[in-house]
């Protein structure tokens, strides 16, 4: 039974690898688009008059150091992240598991209080209740889900999640540099930086709606949107610092 509920949602519902992994993919992409251009328009907004005046060196050195350190970091982190709540949910668990053994009654009257809360006649909840009850796990699966709110982390993934965080961190996160492996560090090289950073915010915003299917517009502009007060931010910053 537990393997065709598995082929319905992945049928039915057409899940994929990149639906199932949109978070990490997201949160990864655009806070490596972000914070590696925040490197090149931190050199460019102290600069002052472009990007001239700096080595291709230094701007290359300092973003991938920045590029592969926050890589690194965020994909521990989203890794630590995901094994916390599955741990947390593990232990409320355990909570509830001990709460419905040792007192089986009140567990019935609470999931009788739970769907009368959503509309279900005294008679209907307790009967339902009643056939509940001869399935505690899904007794506590119920538990969880209404009384707690927490999402079901058993099958949660934290070393996948941060290496997946991780990878797109890096590719989205490569990409404002581009220009300068081909390139000397000037004007030009910023501007062609901001169009790469841009096209990289689309792309990310594009993935985000491939995966949603929300409205196109709305999950691309939300994506440059959110990148391009960041990059303004760096760049003032720069501006502000390199006098």
């Amino acid at each position: 039974m537990a393997q065709s509920l598995a082929d319905h949602r992945k049928e039915a519902h057409h899940l994929s690898g990149l639906q199932e992994n949109l978070k990490q993919i997201v949160y990864g992409g655009n806070d490596g688009i972000v914070t590696t251009f925040a490197i090149v328009a931190g050199f460019a907004g102290a600069g002052s008059e472009g990007t001239a005046q700096i080595g291709a060196i230094a701007v290359l050195v300092f973003g991938l150091a920045n590029l592969f350190a926050d890589a690194v970091s965020m994909g521990l982190g989203e890794f630590l992240s995901t094994r916390s709540q599955r741990d947390l949910y593990l232990t409320q668990r355990r909570i509830e598991e001990r709460e419905l053994a040792e007192n089986p009654e009140a567990e019935r009257e609470e999931l009788i209080a739970m769907m009368r809360a959503r509309g279900l006649p005294e008679a209907a909840a307790q009967s339902a209740a009643d056939a509940l009850m001869q399935s505690p796990e899904l007794v506590v699966d119920m538990m969880m889900s209404y009384e707690l709110e927490m999402d079901d982390m058993r099958a949660a993934t934290p070393a996948w999640d941060g290496m997946v965080t991780f990878v797109a961190f890096t590719l989205f996160g490569a990409i404002p540099l581009l220009p300068y492996f081909m390139r000397d560090p000037d004007v030009l090289s910023f501007q062609l930086s901001i169009a790469a950073t841009l096209s990289a915010l689309v792309l990310l915003g594009l993935l985000r709606w491939y995966a949603s299917r929300e409205a196109v517009l709305r999950c691309v502009g939300e994506t440059v949107l959110v990148g391009s007060v960041c990059a303004v931010v760096a760049y003032g910053v720069g501006a502000i610092v390199g006098g």
